[in-house]
């Protein structure tokens, strides 16, 4: 649970018309709360209960996970495959060198912005601010994934007996295609924000907003968590 916070939940409660001693309590059982009275609250004030839960916590109260499923079904710009592999590059097991589209874009902005100051010059100015771009990009990839590989490195070994029957199952596999990769790395990110583990990505826009409790196709809906959990 969230560490406590001076959070006023008055105003929680009195659109309720529920007493100051109601149980569960928004303060001290958020996710019981949310259980009962999601859908009977405005978004302006389930936000406050953003202050002592977090996303992975609010996973357990099914309609706001199933607002993140409906929510990543939109094809939201944030889980577009070109913004997830820069916003969470460790998750990415492609090989291709980072950066490419941010490079891009700088490249691009160069061009807009100085169009006046001659063809040649803009076309070299922004070739030069999309590389540093892109070296930039493929640096901080290069850091996050050391970060993660040392953190893996750290942790205890499993048993070699156990890991030579892996290595020995593995033996004539063949390496998946760029697009099974790309498929697999979506699925991954969806789920990772279904389930609130992503960082730097808005939940509250999603989890407290009812236009994404329309008509989910229930059979659908159960058929993707069926096949996560057997995944």
């Amino acid at each position: 649970m969230s560490p406590p916070n001076d959070t006023d939940f008055t105003p929680i409660l009195k659109y309720l018309g529920l007493p100051d001693a109601y149980e569960p309590s928004p303060r001290t059982a958020p996710i019981d709360f949310l259980h009962r009275h999601v859908r009977s609250l405005p978004a302006h004030l389930l936000r406050l209960l953003s202050t002592n839960t977090t996303p992975k916590e609010r996973t357990a109260v099914p309609i706001i996970r199933n607002r993140r499923l409906k929510y990543s079904q939109s094809n939201p710009p944030e889980l577009s495959l070109e913004h997830a592999k820069s916003t969470w590059p460790a998750l990415w097991e492609g090989r291709e060198r980072p950066g490419r589209e941010q490079a891009k874009e700088e490249k691009e902005w160069a061009e807009r912005e100085f169009l006046g100051d001659g063809k040649q010059k803009v076309g070299k100015l922004g070739s030069l601010l999309g590389e540093y771009e892109e070296e930039r990009e493929s640096e901080r990839v290069r850091t996050i994934r050391r970060q993660r590989a040392e953190y893996i490195e750290s942790l205890p070994e499993e048993d070699d007996e156990s890991d030579d029957d892996d290595n020995e199952g593995d033996t004539g596999m063949q390496e998946p295609s760029p697009a099974e990769l790309e498929a697999t790395f979506l699925r991954l990110v969806k789920e990772r924000f279904i389930y609130g583990f992503l960082e730097s990505i808005d939940y509250d826009k999603v989890d407290w907003d009812e236009r994404w409790d329309g008509d989910l196709d229930r059979e659908m809906e159960e058929r993707w968590f069926d096949d996560e959990e057997e995944g």
